[in-house]
C-alpha cells in the first residue's frame, strides 16, 4: 500500500531484460535508507519487489505483465522514474490509498500555466471513466493528485509548484504515456452493489445494504 506522496526522483541506470521481464537498476538516494531485498517499492506507480541493493542504487524486477499494463516497458537509461518506499504502520496517510496496480496507461491530452500552477488534461478510458470523480483522487505515475473536472472522455489536475519541480509529472510533454491507477475505494464499492443493482442480493450482501440504507447512502 502506497499514499501517492513522492519519495523522489531515481534515475534509471540501466534495464536488463529476462524473457518477457525486466530488471530495473534505478540510481536513488534517500529510498535506499531502509529499503531491503524484497521490500516493495512503487516505480512511477507500479508496485514493484526490490531484489538487490547497492549504495546508490537498487534493482527491482517487473514482470511481464506489469511491463504490458505501465509504461514502464517504454523506459530508456536516464530517464527518472517517480519513487515512494511502501506505508509503514503509522504514517501519516497524506495522500491516498493506492495499491500500485495500474489500470490503464492514459495520454497528457493539454497543459497549461495558471497562477504558478499546472493544469494538466487527459484522455480517460470510457470503461473507468466510472471511477474518477470532481474533487475525487487519482495516482499518476504514482503521484495522488485531486480530479479538477471529468467528464466520459477527458479529466484534468491540477500541479502545485512543488509537486511539478519534485515529480517526474513537471517535464512531461502533451502526449507522452502516463500511468493511471484510479481510487480503488470505488471499486469495492461497485461490486459490492452489483448484487443490489442485479436483484440478486444474498444474506450477506443484505444485512451490508441494510445498513447503508439506514446510514442514507441510498
Amino acid at each position: 500500500m502506497f499514499t501517492g506522496l513522492i519519495e523522489e526522483m531515481g534515475y534509471i541506470r540501466r534495464i536488463s531484460a529476462a524473457g518477457e521481464g525486466a530488471g530495473l537498476v534505478i540510481g536513488a538516494g534517500k529510498v535506499l535508507s531502509d529499503l531491503k531485498i524484497g521490500d516493495s517499492i512503487a516505480v512511477n506507480g507500479p508496485c514493484l519487489t526490490v531484489t538487490a541493493t547497492g549504495r546508490d542504487n537498487f534493482t527491482a524486477w517487473a514482470m511481464p505483465e506489469t511491463l504490458k499494463r505501465s509504461n514502464l516497458s517504454s523506459l530508456s537509461a536516464g530517464q527518472a522514474v517517480n519513487l515512494e518506499r511502501a506505508l509503514a504502520l503509522g504514517d501519516r496517510l497524506g495522500g491516498h490509498m493506492v495499491s500500485g496496480h495500474v489500470d490503464a496507461v492514459i495520454t497528457l491530452a493539454g497543459r497549461r500555466e495558471q497562477g504558478g500552477a499546472y493544469i494538466l488534461s487527459f484522455d480517460l478510458p470510457e470503461e473507468l471513466s466510472r471511477y474518477v470523480i470532481a474533487k475525487g483522487s487519482v495516482a499518476l505515475d504514482g503521484v495522488s493528485l485531486t480530479v479538477i473536472d471529468v467528464d466520459d472522455h477527458h479529466f484534468t489536475v491540477g500541479l502545485i509548484p512543488i509537486t511539478a519541480a519534485e515529480t517526474t509529472l513537471g517535464a512531461k510533454e502533451v502526449g507522452s504515456p502516463v500511468n493511471l491507477e484510479v481510487d480503488m475505494i470505488g471499486k469495492y464499492v461497485e461490486k459490492m452493489l452489483a448484487p443490489r443493482l442485479r436483484g440478486e442480493s444474498g444474506p450477506e450482501e443484505k444485512i451490508t445494504l441494510s445498513y447503508l440504507e439506514e446510514k442514507g447512502y441510498f
